[in-house]
């Protein structure tokens, strides 16, 4: 049941993650001057290199967790 409250609360807590507020300000002056759909492919393409330092922190946090759990 505390598994299911941790994954519901990690849902809600990604689910409000605001794409706007993950550019840099020079990423922002150079979204600005691309136009719409550039600037969105550079918004998912920030994300997309986000996701993989995140992940790997991640694993290592739950395996970490596991081992000290097994303690």
């Amino acid at each position: 049941m505390k598994r299911c409250k941790i994954l519901l609360l990690l849902l809600l807590i990604l689910s409000m993650i605001n794409k706007g507020f993950t550019q840099c300000s020079m990423c922002t002056k150079t979204a600005s001057q691309l136009g719409e759909k550039p600037a969105l492919g550079l918004n998912n393409g920030i994300l997309y290199l986000m996701l993989a330092p995140f992940a790997i922190i991640g694993v290592i946090a739950y395996r970490w967790w596991k081992s000290e759990r097994n303690n």
